[in-house]
């Protein structure tokens, strides 16, 4: 008479795939977060240029003014239907849809390259035409590297999309 074998996996088999799957999670999660800060940087830089274009309609409509405040632009949705939030992943700032104003009084030596240093997250716009070089301009509001570890000083990447 044969005696049945036993049936089903022993102790070492079930600790190696036990192991197996904790390295493949070790790698899968920190891949994963970093997918998603890159998915944030880019809805900031699609928001911003939404936001620019519409600044851009609205200087074509008022002819070669910009306005001096943000409200015009979200007024009865004409241009946008409202300033998006500012996804700054990795800079230590909370997802934030405030606007600094800047203007000639504020301006001297804060508003240099596009980027406020004031770098508090959100948005900036410089709203003075006074100075023609810088009127216009719609930021995000930090100085922090982007995911790829660009500075700010070097490159502006929050800025120049």
């Amino acid at each position: 008479m044969k005696s049945k074998a036993r049936q089903g996996f022993t102790l070492i088999e079930l600790m190696i795939v036990v192991a197996i799957i904790g390295i493949l999670a070790a790698i899968a999660i920190p891949k994963f977060a970093d997918l998603i800060n890159k998915s944030k940087e880019g809805a900031t830089k699609g928001a911003l240029s939404s936001v620019r274009s519409a600044l851009q309609v609205y200087y074509g409509d008022n002819e070669g003014w910009f306005p001096t405040d943000l409200a015009a632009l979200t007024a009865n949705a004409k241009y946008i239907n409202e300033i998006p939030v500012a996804k700054l992943p990795t800079t230590g700032h909370a997802d934030d849809r405030s606007v600094a104003i800047f203007s000639s009084a504020t301006a001297a030596g804060v508003f240099q390259g596009g980027a406020g240093t004031q770098d508090t997250g959100g948005w900036a716009y410089f709203n003075s035409p006074a100075n023609t070089a810088q009127w216009g301009t719609f930021v995000a509001n930090c100085t922090h590297e982007d995911i790829k570890g660009q500075a700010a000083a070097e490159s502006t990447p929050w800025t120049t999309f």
